[in-house]
């Protein structure tokens, strides 16, 4: 549907104009140390679901703003607090959700960070802190967005507006079906914008139309009753560590991919990407030679692949001549588009339990499974979304595929199976979400927020 030019150009204005009030915004919710692991202070989590809230009720346009939770399926325990802000369509119009997270990854080593991790930098055309990009940007998106459609159409805003900004998406989601299932009716739309993906480059819009499943579990191996002097039984006596590095090396062959039978691949074309640019996106190491076959994206995109998370050892400074009698592993496997992720967790459980070396002992635990998505790309909201980008970028955007995974998008599907779901986002391949100076391309963002905003605008013209 084509969007009235001179409401097109208004919108356009609006938004752009409110990018300095959407940073300084998002500036406040980057001081927020809004970290979901039990470690961290959690009260952080409730000012941060409140500064979202408070953003949300200070549009204007919504008939219920609320702060809830939802308990974490068999426990007794309530997860994260999350916000859910409601309005009623008007005259036919489609309900739109609009999903993001409050939430952000620990900072890890703050040595390794230019500016301090909460302490919102501008530098060189970029935001940088932890959350800039990963996800506040993609509440701050909705909002700004909400703000200059409710400015330029007033009375004539007909469009249902859903919000539910997560607050447990780094840690897990684990309340999140139930949250779906609670808040069911309210939810309910038509169309669904999840705004926690990236994007082509720095200029190019991207469709996420693609993500990969996960299967993320810890393998303990143990050889021993007790520890042992390495010297005294060192050469006859397997230690867990001997153990755990050969099976771990029969998950790759000798070019760096996936080893594993039942692994599947899916078949599908990817756009150019170069050896160069994938090493200035990822920083590989001069004389470091990238891994796998095929295209790169196809190894990223449509190929399953293993990596080593965390590894339970005595570190370096602690070293004794001893041979470790047990060791724990984390092992995190992206899964190919279309595979079933319980069903690739036990190809690779199986792999390793059949190349477990000396006969040494293993033990799975703490399993925790997402499927993989593939977004249908006929839909009259994927036209609406591409038209708005087009628009509000200046540029055509690219459909692509994300190694990632985003494994409640599958709750949504099952939840609201007629939905049309847009995977969409703020970042861009320099973002560093999860890594040290995680920043905001800010030139992307208020390209995105215009975009998000024609997006509204463009549905609010449509009857359902």
């Amino acid at each position: 549907m084509t969007l009235d030019l001179s409401r097109q150009e208004a919108v356009q204005k609006a938004a752009d104009a409110g990018i300095p009030s959407a940073l300084a915004d998002l500036g406040a919710l980057v001081r927020i140390p809004s970290i979901a692991w039990p470690a961290f202070d959690q009260t952080a989590l409730v000012k941060s679901a409140d500064a979202v809230a408070a953003l949300l009720q200070g549009t204007g346009v919504f008939d219920s703003v609320a702060v809830t939770r939802a308990r974490i399926p068999g426990t007794d325990e309530m997860g994260q607090p999350a916000v859910l802000a409601t309005r009623a369509a008007r005259n036919g119009r489609p309900t739109v959700l609009l999903y993001a997270h409050h939430d952000v990854q620990p900072p890890g080593d703050e040595a390794l960070w230019d500016s301090p991790p909460f302490e919102p930098t501008l530098r060189d055309g970029r935001l940088y802190g932890r959350g800039a990009a990963d996800d506040k940007a993609g509440i701050m998106a909705h909002v700004g967005a909400i703000r200059a459609v409710s400015e330029v159409l007033g009375d004539d805003l007909d469009l249902g507006l859903a919000v539910f900004i997560e607050g447990e998406e780094e840690y897990g989601s684990r309340s999140f079906g139930q949250f779906l299932s609670d808040n069911a009716g309210a939810l309910r739309s038509d169309v669904i914008v999840v705004a926690d993906s990236g994007n082509w480059d720095e200029r190019t819009p991207g469709l996420t139309v693609s993500l990969r499943g996960n299967a993320r579990f810890t393998l303990t191996v143990r050889t021993l009753a007790h520890a042992s002097h390495s010297g005294m039984m060192g050469g006859a006596v397997p230690d867990a560590m001997l153990a755990t590095v050969k099976l771990l090396a029969t998950l790759w062959d000798d070019d760096g991919a996936v080893a594993v039978e039942g692994l599947a691949t899916r078949d599908a074309d990817t756009p150019d990407y170069d050896e160069a640019t994938l090493r200035a996106e990822s920083g590989l190491l001069e004389g470091v030679s990238p891994i796998g076959r095929d295209s790169i994206l196809s190894r990223i995109w449509n190929k399953p692949s293993i990596t080593i998370t965390g590894w339970d050892a005595t570190p370096v400074e602690a070293a004794s001549n001893t041979l470790a009698p047990q060791t724990s592993v984390v092992i995190s496997a992206r899964v190919a588009p279309g595979q079933d992720a319980e069903e690739a967790f036990a190809a690779v459980q199986a792999h390793l339990r059949a190349h477990a070396p000396f006969g040494a002992q293993l033990e799975f635990s703490d399993v925790d499974c997402g499927d993989s998505f593939l977004v249908d790309t006929g839909g009259w909201a994927v036209e609406e979304a591409r038209a708005a980008f087009a628009d509000g970028y200046g540029v055509e955007s690219v459909d692509v595929g994300i190694g990632g995974s985003i494994p409640f998008i599958s709750d949504l599907v099952r939840e609201f199976p007629a939905a049309q779901i847009l995977v969409t986002g703020v970042e861009d391949p320099h973002a560093r979400a999860h890594s040290p100076n995680e920043s905001l391309h800010l030139d992307t963002f208020r390209n995105a927020l215009v975009s998000e905003a024609l997006l509204l605008a463009r549905l609010n013209d449509r009857t359902v």
